[in-house]
Formats: C-alpha cells, sequence, structure tokens
C-alpha cells in the first residue's frame, strides 16, 4: 500500500494555514502540500517547484501567457525506470511550459498534481482539493 494516496490526500481542503518556503520567500504551501512533502519524502518537490518559479525560463512563458502569472499547474509523474518528470501547464490540455526530468525518485505515488496561485504577494501551493 503507498504511503499516500489521492483519497489521503483528498481529505484536506481550503484552509488559512501556510508554511513559507526557506529559500523562494514567495513560495507558501498549505498543510496539504506539507503532509505530501513529510509523508512522501518529497520536500523535493516543492524546492523544484519554487526554484521554477520566478526563474528566467518561468517569467518568459508568463510573459507569452498572461495566465501563467497568477495560476498555472504542476504534475509530477513517474516512469517506468524509477524516475518521473515534472511539467507545469498553464491549463489542460495545453504545452507545458516547464520540464524537469527527475532521473531517480523513490516518491510513492505514480502522480501527484499540484496547483499554484499568485495572490499578488506570494505564490501559494496547494492540492486541488484545497482549492
Amino acid at each position: 500500500m503507498e504511503a499516500l494516496s489521492k483519497h489521503d490526500l483528498n481529505q484536506f481542503s481550503g484552509d488559512f494555514v501556510r508554511f513559507r518556503h526557506s529559500i523562494n520567500r514567495r513560495v507558501i504551501y498549505t498543510p496539504g502540500v506539507r503532509h505530501v512533502a513529510e509523508e512522501g519524502g518529497a520536500y523535493w518537490l516543492i524546492d523544484a517547484i519554487a526554484s521554477h518559479i520566478g526563474s528566467p525560463e518561468f517569467n518568459k512563458a508568463a510573459d507569452r501567457d498572461y495566465r501563467i502569472g497568477t495560476m498555472h499547474f504542476w504534475t509530477l509523474r513517474r516512469n517506468g525506470s524509477g524516475g518521473a518528470e515534472l511539467f507545469a501547464k498553464a491549463d489542460n490540455p495545453e504545452d507545458a511550459f516547464i520540464v524537469q526530468d527527475i532521473p531517480f525518485t523513490d516518491f510513492p505515488m505514480t502522480s501527484i498534481d499540484i496547483w499554484a496561485a499568485f495572490d499578488g504577494e506570494h505564490w501559494t501551493l496547494y492540492l486541488p482539493s484545497e482549492h
């Protein structure tokens, strides 16, 4: 049985508790995302997303598509060779504007979605159930 499951993650709903990312101070995240990091051993996933937000590649994509600067959607999807792909989209079914290959991961779920929304000051990372 997986240490994390979609059923478990769906138990998280919107609240006002937030945790600040230690390096990208403009990124905050919800209890659901923190649960993923703690139970899935995946603080690296928050770090990966936070490292892309505000990067030159991110800013260039946001200049091309205004939606990226207000809300966008991250997916981590494991592959069959022990690695995964992390990508961000403005919306489905559009092409990803950021793609990162993760050569190895022991993340316990086959895939997970994390949404990012900008409130004018911070980027909040949250699970779809927390929207």
